[in-house]
C-alpha cells in the first residue's frame, strides 16, 4: 500500500486568486457610462468607479480611511519614551538593591558607597553614565547594570538593523563583537562608494561574511543603502519627536550600549554617511505620539517606518500626481499594514483598469483627452434599451415587440429564440450551435436543445427618417432630466442600430442654437449654462434631414421641458427673449407647418409641468397632427421607443 498524498491549504500567494470571482466589467461600464452621461469625463468617471469600488470591493476611498485609522492608532496608542522608562525603572530596582546591600555593612566603604549613590545625578542618563565604574556589592544591582548596558545596545542597534533587538537577546561578548565588526565594515564599504569607488567585489565580500544581519538581501551597494538609510532616517525622525530633555538623555546613555563607546561612535559614522548618501530620505520631521503604551527605540523607528509608508500608500491610493496608474500601489507595503485583503482588494481594483484599457472601452481622442469607445457605447445602448424594454413589458402587461417586424425581410441577422417568437429558424446556425455544445460534452450523439434554436431577424419593408431633437437647456441639468434625455437617446440609437439598420437617426441637441450630434458626442456632453430654448432651430435641422431621406417615412421625436424662447434670425444668429415673443412662436410653429408639408407628424414629449409649455405643444400637436406626451422621468425612455414604433408604421 502506499503512503496516502498529504495536502496543506492556504492563502493563495503566487499570483491572482485563481478561485477569485471574475471581475464584473459590466457593471463597471455601466457605473462609468452613468456618470459620464451626467456630465462627468470618462477619466473622472472612471476614477470615481475606482475610488468608490465595485461591489464587493472595496474603494480606493475606504482604503485609503483605513490607511488614515490605522494611521491614528500608531499616534494615539503609543508614546516614544519606552526605552528611556524601561532603564529608569531597572536603574532604581537596581539602586535600591545596592542600598540594602550597603546598610547592614557599618563599615566607612559602606558609607562612602552610600554617599556616591546619593550625590548621583537626576537624570537617568547622568546616573548611568557615573555607575560606569561604582563597584557594585548587591547581585541585583550588578545584573541590572549590565541589562541597562545590554538594553541599550539592543535598542540602537535594532533603531538602525531591524529585528536586531531579538537577535541579540543573551549576547555575549563575542556576538557583540562580532556587531562592532560588521559595523566597522560596513563604514569602510560606504566610505569606499561615497568615493564612487567599485564596490561590487568588496560588497560580495561584505555579504558573505555580514549577510546574516540583513534579512532583507540587497543585491548590491545600492540596495543596501537605500535599506539602511530608510531606518536611520525613521530612528533619527523618532528622535526628533522626543521633547529636548529626553532626547539630550537619550543620546547621552546610547554612549552605554554595551559597555562599548565604539558601537554608538560606529553608528553615529553610519548615520554621517547614509546622510551625505541619501539626503532626500526625511531626517528633519518629527510625530507627535499621545498615546500610553510606551515603546523602545527600535519600535520607535519601526513605528515612523510605518508612518511613512502609510503616507507613501495614501499618495498612491489618493492618485493625484501625473501619470498616476493602480499599478503604482505597493500590494506588499498594502497588505503588511492593512492585512492580506487589502492588498487583494487593491489588486482586483487595479486589475479592472487594466482590463477596462485592455478591452478596448477607452480610446485617445485627438485632443489627447479619454472618451469612450464605439464598443463602450455600444454596451451602454443595450443597457438603455433594454431598460426601456422592459419598461415597455411592465406597463402595458404584455410582452415588448422585438421582433422588428415578423413579415418583413431577414436583415442577415441572428439571435437566440426567445419564449414568444414567430420569425423563422435559421438552421444552419442551430445545428451548429447544437453539435458544438454536443461535442464539448463529449456526446458522439447530437441532439437538438432549446437553446440551440436561433431565429432570423427579420425587417419591415418600410424605412424611417428620424429625427430626435432634444432640450439642452440648463432647466434640463438642474431639474434632473439630464441623464434621463441621454439615456432615451442611447436606447433609441441602439434599437435603430441592431433592429432596424434601414432607418436613419439624426440626433439633434438645442439650447440657445441647435446643432446636430452623433451618439458618442451626446453621451459626453457636458451641461453648459446658456439661456435659451432654440426650438425653431432644431426643427429646421430636423427637416433638412428629411428632405436628404425622401423615401423614408418621416419621424420627429421632440423631447422638451421648456417654451421656446429663441429663434433664428436670417443672418444665423440666435435671438433670445423672456418671456417668448410672439415672433419667437410664429417662427416656430411656420417649421412645424413646414415639417407637416413633408409628411412628418412631431411628438413632443413634456417633462415638468409647465402650462405656457402645454398651451404651445398642444397647438404644435393639432397643426402637425403630432401628440403630446407627459411621461415621468423613469418612463420617457419607453414613450419615445414606442412613439418611434408606432410612427415608422403610420
Amino acid at each position: 500500500m502506499t503512503a496516502p498524498d498529504r495536502y496543506s491549504y492556504g492563502p493563495y500567494h503566487d499570483g491572482p486568486d485563481p478561485l477569485a470571482p471574475p471581475l464584473d466589467l459590466r457593471d463597471a461600464l455601466d457605473r462609468i457610462g452613468h456618470d459620464v452621461m451626467e456630465g462627468s469625463s470618462p477619466r473622472n468617471a472612471l476614477e470615481e468607479l475606482l475610488r468608490r469600488g465595485t461591489g464587493d470591493t472595496p474603494g480606493l476611498d475606504e482604503l485609503t480611511r483605513r490607511l488614515w485609522q490605522r494611521r491614528a492608532e500608531i499616534t494615539r496608542r503609543h508614546r516614544l519614551d519606552g526605552t528611556l522608562q524601561q532603564v529608569r525603572e531597572l536603574l532604581d530596582e537596581a539602586l535600591d538593591a545596592e542600598r540594602s546591600a550597603l546598610f547592614p555593612d557599618p563599615s566607612d566603604d559602606a558609607r562612602f558607597a552610600e554617599a556616591q549613590l546619593d550625590a548621583l545625578p537626576s537624570s537617568t542618563a547622568g546616573a548611568v553614565t557615573e555607575l560606569a565604574d561604582y563597584p557594585w556589592r548587591s547581585e541585583t544591582g550588578r545584573e541590572n547594570y549590565e541589562r541597562i548596558r545590554d538594553l541599550l545596545g539592543q535598542e540602537l542597534l535594532d533603531s538602525r538593523f531591524q529585528g536586531m533587538k531579538q537577535a541579540l537577546e543573551s549576547a555575549t561578548p563575542q556576538d557583540v563583537e562580532r556587531v562592532r565588526q560588521m559595523m566597522t565594515d560596513l563604514n569602510a564599504l560606504l566610505a569606499a562608494h561615497a568615493r564612487d569607488a567599485d564596490t561590487t567585489e568588496r560588497f560580495a565580500e561584505f555579504m558573505a561574511e555580514h549577510g546574516e544581519f540583513f534579512p532583507e538581501n540587497p543585491r548590491d551597494t545600492e540596495e543596501l543603502i537605500d535599506a539602511l538609510a530608510a531606518r536611520a532616517a525613521a530612528a533619527q525622525r523618532m528622535m526628533n519627536s522626543l521633547t529636548p530633555q529626553q532626547q539630550a538623555e537619550l543620546s547621552e546613555l546610547v554612549g552605554q550600549a554595551f559597555g562599548d563607546p565604539r558601537i554608538a561612535e560606529q553608528v553615529s559614522a553610519l548615520d554621517a554617511h547614509l546622510r551625505a548618501l541619501r539626503p532626500g530620505e526625511d531626517w528633519e520631521s518629527g510625530q507627535r505620539f499621545r498615546g500610553e503604551d510606551p515603546m523602545g527605540m527600535g519600535e520607535g523607528a519601526q513605528a515612523m517606518q510605518d508612518l511613512a509608508e502609510l503616507d507613501a500608500l495614501a499618495e498612491q491610493l489618493g492618485q493625484s500626481y501625473p501619470g498616476a496608474r493602480l499599478e503604482d500601489i505597493d500590494l506588499d507595503a498594502l497588505a503588511r499594514q492593512l492585512g492580506q485583503e487589502a492588498g487583494v482588494d487593491a489588486g482586483r481594483l487595479a486589475e479592472l483598469e487594466r482590463e477596462l484599457r485592455r478591452q478596448g472601452l477607452f480610446e485617445r481622442a485627438p485632443d489627447g483627452s479619454l472618451r469612450l469607445t464605439p464598443k463602450a457605447l455600444r454596451r451602454l445602448g443595450e443597457v438603455a434599451l433594454r431598460d426601456v424594454i422592459g419598461r415597455l413589458r411592465t406597463h402595458r402587461g404584455q410582452r415588448g415587440n422585438t421582433a422588428a417586424g415578423a413579415a418583413g425581410e431577414p436583415t442577415g441577422a441572428t439571435r437566440p429564440w426567445q419564449f414568444g417568437d414567430t420569425e423563422p429558424w435559421d438552421v444552419s446556425r442551430t445545428v451548429r450551435n447544437a453539435v458544438l455544445r454536443s461535442a464539448s460534452a463529449g456526446s458522439r450523439r447530437v441532439s437538438l436543445a432549446v437553446s440551440d434554436v436561433e431565429i432570423a431577424e427579420t425587417d419591415q419593408r418600410s424605412r424611417a427618417a428620424v429625427a430626435l431633437c432634444v432640450d439642452t437647456s440648463w432647466s434640463m441639468v438642474q431639474d434632473g432630466r439630464w441623464l434621463p434625455m441621454k439615456r432615451t437617446a442611447l436606447a433609441l440609437q441602439q434599437l435603430i442600430s441592431t433592429r432596424y439598420r434601414a432607418d436613419a437617426l439624426e440626433v439633434i441637441t438645442f439650447g440657445r442654437h441647435a446643432t446636430t450630434v452623433d451618439i458618442a458626442e451626446l453621451t459626453a456632453l457636458e451641461a453648459v449654462w446658456e439661456q435659451g430654448t432654440n426650438l425653431h432651430h432644431a426643427l429646421l435641422l430636423a427637416a433638412r434631414h428629411l428632405r436628404r431621406h425622401p423615401d423614408a417615412v418621416p419621424v420627429v421625436l421632440v423631447v422638451t421641458d421648456g417654451e421656446p424662447t429663441a429663434h433664428l434670425e436670417p443672418d444665423g444668429s440666435s435671438y433670445f427673449n423672456w418671456p417668448p415673443e410672439t415672433r419667437t412662436l410664429a417662427v416656430t410653429l411656420a417649421q412645424v407647418d413646414a415639417l407637416a408639408k413633408l409628411g412628418a407628424s412631431v411628438s413632443v414629449f413634456v417633462l415638468g409641468e409647465n402650462p405656457r409649455l402645454a398651451a404651445f405643444v398642444d397647438l404644435m400637436a393639432r397643426r402637425s397632427g403630432g401628440r403630446v406626451i407627459a411621461p415621468d422621468l423613469d418612463g420617457l425612455g419607453a414613450a419615445v421607443v414606442s412613439d418611434y414604433l408606432s410612427g415608422r408604421r403610420r
